[in-house]
């Protein structure tokens, strides 16, 4: 018989202050029992965070001995093959982390390869809430959050790229200038601003550096506390299985199971972005040297969640340019510059009411959509990464040009046709794979699955007997939700009179796009699940029973 143990006098002493002041025991009791749905693909996130930890860690580390000045000076320091080379202190300073503090060269490589993890997994748990429409109601206050969070850390990126004042992080600033110069009427006051004067300036390393280590950081910092205020007080978002409702969680514990696993996720994800930064060297500074406006890079490409805002300047016309009372718009760094990530962010942003606004779906939501099962989601979805993959590809047009001895120019005019052409066949093709699979999903729910044993009936037919589906999977087939809209309903009243709302324009493009969005859904509400055939003088074993694994 097991004995009850107590807490040692001297920590019960302090549980008892901390309680008597702030009454934390029956809140933390409960907290410490919230259960954690089990899936893979949440660990995305989890690797986010951990990212981010990492970054800030490493960063302080760094910030110890880096000078964020463009003052010039003479390197005198241990790397031979520069000295007596003129650079700026920040550059220098680099050199000094790299070469003479003990551990600096790898621990400015884990930095470096923590903000690629950063990004790579942010923007893959963000496609997994996408595709899983894990944004919908009450989710959308944390998915702009989160949209948010991914726009400033590719900002962050870049200004945290551009501190070393190398040459390759001086060719990203003065492609930022130009963007910035872009800006009619306001871009030539906020360029001279921000650099202290024409490019380079003396100031433009200082205000980076105060952006990167102090304003950003803290807006991340926020925004990801917030974001798991809103995710701990909300239901986290669970895959469609046996006793797995919109009002039910089923997984483990915060306390121990879930604590104890994401403890060891971290070191885990800590060891493999510094096994990288061991192996793998990335941004070798020393390699490229300092900063000067006369010289340029050949053959190098920005951190890759750069790269398709690199390949939409690369391929975008030059002949739109126009002047407007004698003020220049160059809309061919405008639009590619700005105007794609305005399109990417707000599309984002927007997406969650846009979708509301067509099914007039206003219920929430706690169990995840199998992306089968939302073909038009899906479909822009893929269509989006598609347009995403044809730029970062054209960002090294000149890459691919040298390597397959293809003419630079017809390259681009592949990408300016790929970029039009690429997300239309990527949206068809993923909607009909979608249809395709629930009308498998369909077929099973309704016939079973293939056993692969053929049995002849007394007549001399021969069948294939199909075997019953486990209860799992039936929970999960059955569970498809019906696409509809309330847009389709009915809009004319009893008199034959047309409703107001259904004859304005926007009346009319909401049911145009709720018959988008909604036809061709294969529907499984009148489909019984099938119950097995019964199998007469079968001699298979007990492994023909099991369903098997796809």
């Amino acid at each position: 018989m097991s004995k009850t143990t107590q807490a040692p006098k001297a920590l019960r002493g302090v549980g008892n202050f901390i309680d008597d002041r702030f009454h934390l025991a029956k809140m933390g009791e409960k907290n410490l029992r919230k259960v954690f749905p089990n899936h893979w693909s949440f660990m995305l996130g989890e690797i986010a965070l951990y990212s981010f930890i990492i970054l800030l860690i490493t960063g302080v580390f760094l910030t110890l001995w880096f000078k964020p000045s463009m003052a010039e000076i003479v390197y005198d320091g241990s790397y031979e093959r520069l000295q007596g080379v003129p650079m700026s202190e920040a550059y220098a300073s680099t050199l000094y982390i790299d070469f003479d503090v003990r551990g600096g060269f790898l621990v400015r490589q884990i930095h470096h390869w923590a903000a690629l993890i950063f990004l790579a997994s942010l923007v893959v748990h963000m496609l997994r809430v996408f595709f899983t429409g894990a944004f919908r109601k009450p989710r959308e206050i944390n998915w702009l959050i989160g949209v948010g969070i991914f726009s400033i850390a590719i900002v962050e990126g870049l200004f945290g790229y551009s501190l070393p004042d190398d040459l390759p992080s001086g060719m990203g600033v003065r492609i930022l200038q130009g963007v910035i110069l872009s800006l009619p009427l306001v871009g030539t006051y906020i360029s001279m601003f921000l650099f202290g004067g024409e490019f380079p300036g003396e100031e433009i390393i200082t205000r980076l550096y105060m952006l990167h280590i102090l304003l950003l950081p803290a807006l991340l910092l926020a925004l990801i506390v917030a974001h798991f205020m809103i995710l701990w007080h909300q239901k986290h978002t669970q895959y469609p299985g046996v006793g797995r409702t919109d009002k039910t969680v089923v997984g483990t514990p915060m306390y121990p199971a879930f604590a104890v696993k994401a403890g060891g996720f971290f070191f885990f994800t800590f060891a493999v972005t510094a096994g990288l930064s061991a192996f793998v060297q990335v941004n070798p500074i020393h390699l490229f040297g300092p900063f000067t406006p006369t010289s340029i890079t050949s053959g190098l490409q920005p951190d890759w969640y750069m790269g398709f805002l690199e390949g939409s300047l690369r391929i975008f016309p030059n002949t739109l340019d126009f002047d407007i009372f004698g003020y220049a718009v160059p809309v061919a760094v405008l639009i590619p510059g700005l105007g794609v990530m305005g399109l990417l962010f707000g599309a984002l942003g927007a997406w969650p009411f846009i979708e509301q606004w067509i099914t007039g779906d206003k219920r929430a939501h706690n169990v995840a959509d199998r992306p089968r099962n939302a073909p038009v989601r899906t479909g822009l979805g893929v269509a989006g990464i598609t347009a995403y993959g044809i730029l970062w590809l054209a960002g090294s047009n000149d890459i691919l040009s040298e390597t397959f001895s293809i003419n630079l120019y017809l390259t681009t005019y592949i990408f300016r046709v790929l970029i039009i052409v690429g997300p239309v066949l990527g949206f068809i093709i993923t909607k009909r794979i979608c249809l395709g699979l629930q009308r498998r999903d369909r077929e099973t729910l309704e016939h079973g699955y293939e056993s692969g044993v053929i049995q002849q009936l007394p007549s001399g037919e021969f069948i294939e007997v199909h075997r019953k589906s486990s209860e799992e999977t039936v929970e999960v087939l059955s569970s498809k939700p019906t696409i509809t809209s309330t847009a389709l309903d009915e809009t004319v009243d009893d008199k034959g009179v047309e409703s107001p709302a259904s004859r304005k324009g926007m009346g009319k493009l909401r049911r145009r796009l709720a018959l988008w969005y909604t036809r061709d859904n294969v529907s499984v509400a009148d489909v019984e699940a099938h119950s097995g055939h019964h199998l007469h003088h079968s001699h298979s074993d007990e492994e023909s029973d099991k369903e098997p694994v796809h």
